[in-house]
C-alpha cells in the first residue's frame, strides 16, 4: 500500500513551469509579476453531491481543476497556480493515476502549476484553491453593470444539464446529443481567453455554475441594478437538435447549472466589437436581454412581447 508521500511524488509532482518553490515542503514560494494583483478562488467537488461515485476519473480530474479556472476567466484573470486539497477512500493507485492525468491536461491546456496541497483518508472530497494575476485595477467583478447595458452570454448554455439528465434517466437524448451533453457535464472549458479579452468591454462578469438565472441574479444584486431577458434570443437551437424537447431545454438553459460559461453585461456600444471577438474566438457569444434600472427585478421577455418574473432559481446546496 502506498503512503501519502509516495502517493504525491508519483502522481502529483513534476517540474513548475512559474513557481518558485512547488510541491514538497511546507509551502509554495509564488512570485506575482509586476504590476499584478492576485485572483484566488476556492471550489470543492464532494461525491455524490457533485458529480456521481463512478465518474471516469480522467475526467474528474479535468473538471476538479477546470471549475476553478472558470473562476478566474470570470474576473479577466490569467491562471497561475493551483493547490489540491484530496480526501481519498483508498490508495487506489490506478484511480488516482488517471485523476493526475486528467488534472494535470487541463492545467497543460490553462499554464496552471500545481503548487501544494494536501491528501487524506475519507470520503472522496476534491478541493482545489486556485490563484491567478489580472492587472491592478482591470479585474472584472459582478458590481459594474448599469442600466442600458447589453446582457451576453458565451458558447452553449444548458448542455451540461441536459447531460446530467440524461444520465440521471430524465430525458431521452439522440446518441451524438447525449455523447455532446455529457462531454459538456465531465469536461466544462473555462472562457479564460474570452474573460481576458473582455477586460475593458464588461463591466460585470460571472461564470455560470448554478444556472443561468440564478447567476445573473448576483450580478443584479451586487450592482443593484435589474435585467430583462429575451426568450426569443435564448440560443436553444443546438439544445432542441440533441433531442430535447423545448421546455426542457428552456429549463436546461435557464435553471440548469454546471455550463461554466460567462455571463456579462457590456455597454450598447461594444456591440461591434464583441461580434468581431466571437469571430475570433470561434465562440459564439449571445445577446439575450439588457439591464435595467429596477434593482433585483429580472423579468423574462416572451417571444409575444408579454413580460412576467423569471421565477427560476439557481442551485443552492442548503436549499
Amino acid at each position: 500500500m502506498p503512503s501519502e508521500f509516495d502517493l504525491i511524488r508519483r502522481h502529483f509532482t513534476r517540474p513548475p513551469q512559474h513557481t518558485d518553490l512547488a510541491v514538497g515542503d511546507d509551502a509554495a514560494l509564488l512570485r506575482p509579476r509586476a504590476g499584478m494583483q492576485l485572483a484566488v478562488s476556492t471550489d470543492m467537488l464532494v461525491s455524490g453531491t457533485h458529480f456521481f461515485a463512478d465518474t471516469d476519473p480522467e475526467d474528474l480530474g479535468w473538471k476538479t481543476l477546470a471549475v476553478n479556472v472558470s473562476d478566474l476567466a470570470a474576473m479577466g484573470a490569467e491562471p497561475r497556480w493551483a493547490f489540491l486539497a484530496l480526501a481519498l477512500p483508498a490508495a487506489d493507485d490506478p484511480w488516482i493515476a488517471a485523476f493526475a492525468r486528467g488534472l494535470f491536461a487541463c492545467a497543460d491546456a490553462f499554464g496552471v502549476d500545481l503548487a501544494g496541497g494536501d491528501t487524506t483518508r475519507g470520503p472522496l472530497n476534491l478541493s482545489v484553491t486556485i490563484v491567478g494575476e489580472v492587472p491592478a485595477g482591470q479585474a472584472i467583478t459582478r458590481t459594474g453593470a448599469r442600466a442600458g447595458n447589453e446582457l451576453w452570454i458565451s458558447g452553449q448554455p444548458g448542455l451540461a444539464a441536459l447531460g446530467l439528465a440524461a444520465l440521471r434517466g430524465e430525458v431521452a437524448l439522440d446518441a451524438a446529443g447525449r455523447a455532446r451533453c455529457v462531454d459538456a457535464l465531465q469536461r466544462p472549458q473555462p472562457r479564460v481567453e474570452l474573460g481576458l479579452q473582455l477586460r475593458g468591454i464588461a463591466t460585470a462578469m460571472l461564470d455560470v455554475s448554478d444556472g443561468l438565472l440564478g447567476d445573473l441574479a448576483h450580478i443584479l444584486e451586487a450592482s443593484a441594478v435589474g435585467a430583462i431577458v429575451d426568450a426569443a434570443a435564448l440560443p436553444l437551437d443546438a439544445l432542441r437538435a440533441t433531442g430535447a424537447n423545448a421546455a426542457i431545454a428552456r429549463r436546461c438553459l435557464l435553471s440548469g447549472g454546471d455550463d461554466y460559461e460567462l455571463l456579462f453585461a457590456a455597454p450598447a456600444s461594444a456591440r461591434p466589437a464583441l461580434t468581431e471577438l466571437s469571430t475570433s474566438l470561434g465562440l459564439p457569444l449571445h445577446r439575450i436581454g439588457q439591464i435595467t434600472g429596477q434593482a433585483g427585478v429580472c423579468l423574462l421577455r416572451e417571444p409575444d412581447g408579454t413580460l412576467a418574473p423569471a421565477g427560476a432559481s439557481g442551485y443552492d446546496h442548503f436549499a
